[in-house]
């Protein structure tokens, strides 16, 4: 899927006289199967795509289609039976920050024009496609008014220029943490997906980093402003020039948002054209033990290594989450060892988690293969109901890279948090029944 690219209705379109079926023939020939229109500030390309056809097809039922028009209507069709075409747009919010706004196909051009002017675009620029539209809204609200929407709120090249993840910036603190951890915020689109560097912004928002808990989906997109890649500028991509493998139940909407929305980082990765295999187990050993991943050779009873995984999932649950490796050492380099019986060793795994954590706790047990050999991923989202004890009266934290046994100041801490979730829950819960037992008058 290529979930950022350009057509015509964006004023810094660089190829002139391309038509709309040019465009989706060009999504075609580069084997995509999933595109989101996103124009700046305005959806007069989603609208002109739509006219044109709507207009082809009012032809036909007069009878007054020309064979070429025929032709176009047809082709029109083809591809529309093959490729999911999204609309949306790429908003610039206050300071120049710029927001992808994907939406589901069936939402009106009047729906999408009414959110921009919510947005404060002006009126006046609704159709120039421009990236300067003056004074507009500030990135948190844009994700809120998106997402309320019903649409995907999406940092566009957040690691590059206009990007929220100012990397490089001597300053923003915690602008810089609100821009990147908004819980309205479905992803982060960055140009690196492909780097194993350290400093890959998927490695940065991976939640280990204490002021960045919250892992974050990462993608790629092209943000093409022409249908083929520059022959004098190489960085000026073309439609398809880079885009993102995801995998999904089917190809819709819905499905593409409960991947963003849902915990599990192995669904999306960077598009090969050779399909070679991305390793995400190789990637994980790159990055190294941190604070939401372990890794363990084996599983056996043996030496305490079970407890050892245990002890790292109530770790895991008691503090932001994250990944525990099983089958496979932390080293960077080695072929990993493997989990002979994998799939019966899940079951036994998952038994374990079952039995031996109080509360009960959720989490996911599958297998990924690294370099021909299965290894068991357990994915732990943070608990809800903390501390998590391991055999009833062993509380497990994680700090860095070590899993250690809580001291008091820290299981008070635990305590406490959920006591003061639990609150603002209830209390989110009485003021929706007292909205909801007002009088119309009384509601906003």
């Amino acid at each position: 899927m290529d979930m950022h690219l350009h057509t015509p209705a964006s004023a810094d379109w660089q190829e002139p006289n391309t038509t709309y079926l040019d465009w989706l023939q060009k999504c075609e020939a580069r084997g995509l199967d999933i595109v989101a229109i996103a124009d700046h500030n305005t959806v007069a390309g989603i609208a002109q795509l739509r006219q044109d056809i709507e207009r082809l097809g009012w032809l036909e039922e007069q009878g007054r289609l020309r064979p070429q028009e025929k032709r176009t209507l047809d082709e029109y069709r083809r591809i529309g039976n093959k490729l999911l075409v999204l609309p949306g747009f790429e908003f610039t919010a206050t300071f120049g920050f710029h927001i992808l706004g994907i939406f589901p196909p069936e939402t009106s051009i009047r729906e999408l024009e009414l959110l921009l002017l919510r947005l404060n675009v002006p009126a006046t620029k609704l159709d120039v496609g421009s990236t300067e539209v003056g004074a507009t809204t500030d990135v948190l609200t844009a994700y809120k008014l998106i997402d309320e929407a019903g649409g995907l709120a999406i940092a566009a090249h957040a690691n590059s220029t206009h990007g929220v993840a100012m990397r490089d910036f001597p300053f923003g603190g915690q602008t810089k943490i609100a821009y990147t951890q908004d819980s309205h915020l479905h992803a982060l689109e960055v140009t690196d997906l492909d780097s194993r560097s350290r400093r890959a912004t998927d490695s940065f928002y991976n939640g280990s980093k204490p002021e960045y808990p919250r892992r974050m989906h990462c993608i790629q997109g092209s943000d093409a402003h022409r249908l083929h890649r520059s022959p004098s500028e190489k960085h000026i991509l073309g439609i398809g020039d880079r885009a993102t493998e995801i995998s999904l139940s089917d190809i819709s909407f819905e499905a593409i948002a409960e991947v963003l929305k849902g915990s599990d980082f192995a669904l999306t990765r960077p598009y090969r054209p050779k399909k070679e295999p991305f390793d995400y187990i190789a990637a994980a050993r790159e990055q190294g033990p941190n604070i939401v991943q372990s890794f363990h050779e084996t599983w056996t009873r043996s030496g305490g290594r079970l407890t050892a995984i245990l002890s790292d999932v109530v770790a895991f649950a008691n503090t932001n989450g994250g990944t525990v490796y099983v089958g496979v050492s932390a080293t960077r380099k080695g072929t990993p060892t493997g989990v002979e019986g994998a799939d019966e060793a899940i079951v036994a795994l998952k038994l374990e988690i079952q039995s031996k954590i109080v509360p009960p706790l959720d989490a996911t047990v599958d297998v990924l293969e690294s370099q021909a050999r299965p290894v068991l991923r357990v994915m732990v989202t943070e608990g809800k109901e903390k501390p998590y004890c391991l055999d009833d009266n062993k509380i497990y934290v994680r700090q860095e890279a070590e899993t250690s046994m809580a001291v008091r100041d820290e299981i008070v801490q635990l305590v406490r948090a959920t006591l003061l979730d639990q609150m603002r829950a209830e209390i989110s819960t009485e003021a929706t029944a007292d909205k909801k037992a007002a009088p119309a008058s009384w509601r906003w």
